[in-house]
């Protein structure tokens, strides 16, 4: 396993993957006021077609989920090249996968809309200079420095899996938006 401290720059010490793989192994779950209870995974697809994984601060807002990202950063590169991607997320009693498209998104008045939300959550964004990125005081190492790119993931699909005490009772969902005319 080749190791990349992506928070080298800022004194971060690397990982240690003897850890995670004791966690894993133990099906360990996080306590519900863990800073990682509620952590959203996005899956891009790489340049030779693999998955490429990566933690972000996304946001379910409008029926879409929003995520912000450095230009330079692999997902940027990846959503640019192929706009497919899918979301997942831990909920109480469930787990959610969304799969869509993502779009960047440059209007002022929206990417102002977001960028209040996501300061509502505690992280105090807020719209760049241009009104096209969004800044903070600080975002996670591996962004690059701001302004950051906001992104919106309408769900193409989702698949929810239900869960309980008893793994047997455990359900899986695959939904479609339905199609509506613009008279709905």
């Amino acid at each position: 396993m080749d190791i990349v401290n992506l928070g080298a720059a800022d004194g971060l010490p690397p990982v240690d993957w003897t850890e995670v793989v004791e966690k894993l192994d133990a099906s360990s779950a996080p306590a519900p006021d863990a800073h990682n209870a509620r952590t959203t995974w996005l899956v891009t697809v790489n340049e030779d077609g693999s998955p490429h994984v990566t933690a972000v601060g996304a946001l379910w807002v409008d029926g879409a989920f929003w995520f912000q990202t450095g230009a330079g950063t692999r997902k940027s590169r990846n959503v640019a090249r192929d706009s497919r991607c899918s979301i997942a997320v831990s909920i109480r009693d469930a787990d959610v996968v969304i799969e869509g498209d993502a779009t960047r998104v440059t209007d002022a008045g929206t990417v102002a809309r977001i960028a209040r939300a996501w300061a509502d959550t505690g992280w105090p964004a807020e719209p760049d200079e241009s009104g096209s990125g969004i800044t903070a005081p600080f975002n996670a190492p591996s962004q690059g420095p701001p302004p950051w790119d906001v992104y919106r993931i309408g769900p193409r699909s989702a698949t929810v899996v239900l869960g309980s005490e008893c793994p047997e009772k455990w359900s899986s969902r695959r939904h479609r938006p339905c199609e509506r005319s613009p008279a709905s």
